[in-house]
């Protein structure tokens, strides 16, 4: 039986967007969208499938509007897009894109070498993403990297956050994601910050983006479900990193996230094939496998509901015999 945590939060897989994008290699578009709907198969209710990124700065992130011709309305339901200009968003938008999370960064220093340009520049261009976005039925999110720690400026200050949070020119946005882009926080920080965005800036979900650097990527997650986040984001195998900001390294993985929070739609069997899945891709792209629910659905340990039973070798009786 699953335990549901609750608060409930859901859980967004980044793999294709902030998972794929220290790879360097560009997954063909037909392996993208077969990610794609496995993970929409499998019950996972969000996805983040691309980038618009310029594909010279993030190759990986080339054919992420190919992606988008490929799949359904219904299927696009269910996806987000990462932009950081209006025209990203008209881009997008033109294309097929419903779901923009807008992003910059609280530092200026991050933001010059992510974006290209200061944290106020992003922040004034904002309600003409919003405006387009509303053009075509859609939604916007407020994106806010760097939220605890830079790699250029160090320590952020949270009213800083809170400043860009409340700002009125982010009117329209439905969303608020705070990021540990570096993996540099600690729960208790998270538990602050997330609190504090909800009581003090104005209502609209919150969600949490954050990476596993310093082994804490469960821990301040579920610190900020407990805060009143309501959307996480994880990636499969803890896949992924920022390009643009030194010490970043991988996502929480997703099946960490998801077998420490157990939500209804996820079975023993379900997280099964999504480990399954997640070695597939990390063998295909020569990287790591940082989950350690992973390793765990691995395991010898057969009488866990949650173990992936071994095939490939005999059962053996009580005698010990085969």
């Amino acid at each position: 039986m699953n335990h549901t945590l609750e608060p409930r939060a859901e859980l967004r897989d980044v793999t294709l967007r902030d998972g794929l994008q220290l790879t360097g290699k560009v997954l063909p578009t037909e392996r993208k969208v077969e990610i794609v709907r496995e993970l929409l198969r499998l019950g996972v209710p969000a996805i983040e499938l691309g980038s618009m990124a310029r594909p010279d700065l993030v190759p990986p992130m080339a054919n992420t509007l190919d992606v988008v011709a490929a799949l359904s309305p219904d299927e696009l339901e269910r996806c987000w897009i990462w932009v950081a200009t209006p025209r990203h968003v008209a881009r997008a938008a033109e294309a097929g894109v419903r779901n923009f999370q807008y992003c910059f960064s609280v530092t200026d220093a991050h933001n010059r070498a992510n974006i290209g340009r200061t944290t106020e520049v992003s922040m004034a261009a904002l309600p003409e993403a919003v405006d387009i976005a509303r053009g075509v039925d859609g939604r916007i999110q407020l994106c806010l990297a760097t939220s605890f720690t830079c790699p250029f400026e160090g320590p952020v200050d949270p009213e800083r956050v809170l400043a860009l949070a409340g700002d009125p020119r982010a009117a329209g946005t439905e969303d608020i994601v705070i990021c540990d882009t570096l993996g540099q926080a600690v729960p208790a920080q998270v538990t602050e910050l997330i609190s504090r965005v909800g009581a003090e800036t104005p209502p609209r979900r919150i969600v949490y983006h954050g990476h596993d650097t310093w082994g804490l990527g469960v821990a301040n997650t579920l610190a900020a479900i407990a805060a009143g986040a309501t959307m996480v984001d994880g990636a499969l195998g803890g896949l992924g990193g920022c390009p643009f900001a030194p010490g970043a390294s991988g996502n929480t993985s997703s099946e960490d996230l998801l077998f420490a929070t157990q939500p209804e739609w996820l079975s023993p069997r379900g997280l099964s094939d999504l480990v399954t899945l997640s070695e597939e891709l990390l063998d295909e792209l020569k990287e790591p496998n940082r989950s350690k629910a992973a390793q765990g659905a691995r395991s010898k340990a057969t009488a866990f509901d949650w173990v992936v039973p071994d095939t490939s070798t005999p059962v053996c009786d009580r005698t010990g015999r085969d």
